[in-house]
């Protein structure tokens, strides 16, 4: 995946150049990178062909995340963002539920859609020269003859559904707040920008010299919190969680513990994790989860790290960024902490 990466960092960068000297609104050139990334690598496709997916999905998060934390439900507060499309429904103004109903329709057949074109190169044998991308594998597996190996095609949409939006959201999120923070922070863009150049010079990335990054490796994780469902009653510590308990996890909380990190916490010190995350968090490696752990760690983890480092290698290559004297912080919480006005920076052509 990585040459299709390039390719669209290349395009992203190309556009740049109408701003050197200039300012730049990069949360939202991330945000079409990210878009046309995962449309290329996992759909065989590109960002115009999902930008109507991308933009009903947001729609519908916004309306979850607006209703989720403030309204009540059979006396319980609603601690998460419901994706059972009946119980968010219930969660709901009545005016909205028709507004609800036509997105998740209109996303629903927008993907089948995508399916189908793929299903119908499949049957005349183009889908071999594709590859084995996400949607030939979910698309291989829909026609599996091994009746328990296959999947419906409800399933193989709502794999589609999660992968547009996990496969994007975050990653652009996670590369508008580095670049926010190597703004202020310019020694440690230096030595991000010193790493960079000692490794690739002025050529592109290349799998092995990405592995090599130790500076970039260190990145801010833009998640805030995880959900999961308890599967069978357990007992955690001195709390019994029955069967079907949803928990919300803030990742807040523990990644922002002094008793773990120590009295720095708060401070921006990549160093932190210079020797790995035992060191940086006295030896409670639990601690620190921004894309999961366990068995249910993310599946995107190594593609939205190698996308974000060839993402910032290249842009270090090419620019130094300064903060846009006119921004203003206000970071609000949508699936992830976003910039609510965007990360404004100053382009200096190095």
């Amino acid at each position: 995946m990585i040459p299709s990466m390039i390719s669209s960092i290349e395009v992203m960068l190309e556009r740049w150049k109408h701003h050197e000297g200039k300012e730049i609104e990069v949360y939202e050139e991330f945000w079409l990178l990210t878009s046309e990334v995962i449309s290329r690598t996992a759909f065989g496709s590109n960002y115009l062909e999902g930008k109507n997916i991308f933009q009903m999905l947001l729609k519908l998060a916004l309306i979850a995340a607006k209703n989720a934390f403030k309204l009540k439900f059979l006396g319980i507060s609603m601690l998460t963002i419901i994706t059972n499309l009946e119980i968010l429904k219930l969660m709901l103004i009545v005016d909205i539920v028709p507004l609800v109903d036509e997105l998740v329709k209109g996303i629903h057949n927008a993907i089948l859609g995508i399916i189908k074109k793929r299903e119908e190169k499949v049957m005349t044998g183009e889908g071999n020269s594709i590859g084995g991308d996400f949607l030939q594998l979910l698309v291989e597996a829909h026609h599996d003859a091994n009746a328990s190996l296959k999947i419906s095609i409800e399933a193989l949409v709502d794999e589609c559904k999660t992968f547009y939006v996990a496969g994007q959201e975050t990653t652009s999120t996670l590369l508008a707040w580095t670049i926010f923070l190597l703004t202020i922070h310019t020694n440690w863009q230096e030595k991000a920008r010193k790493e960079v150049l000692n490794l690739f010079g002025q050529q592109n990335p290349n799998p092995d010299g990405i592995t090599k990054l130790k500076t970039i490796r260190m990145l801010y994780p833009p998640a805030i919190a995880i959900t999961r469902k308890v599967e069978r009653e357990v007992r955690l510590g001195k709390l019994t969680l029955p069967a079907n308990l949803l928990l919300y996890i803030p990742t807040l909380v523990p990644h922002h513990d002094p008793k773990i990190w120590g009295e720095d916490v708060h401070l921006f010190k990549p160093q932190r994790f210079s020797e790995g995350i035992a060191k940086a968090t006295n030896n409670n490696i639990a601690a620190f989860f921004p894309f999961g752990i366990g068995p249910r760690t993310c599946v995107g983890l190594n593609f939205a790290t190698t996308e974000a480092k060839i993402t910032l290698s290249m842009i270090l290559q090419s620019y130094a960024f300064t903060l846009f004297p006119a921004y203003v912080h206000s970071p609000f919480q949508l699936l992830t902490i976003r910039p609510q006005h965007g990360v404004q920076v100053m382009l200096h052509s190095l």
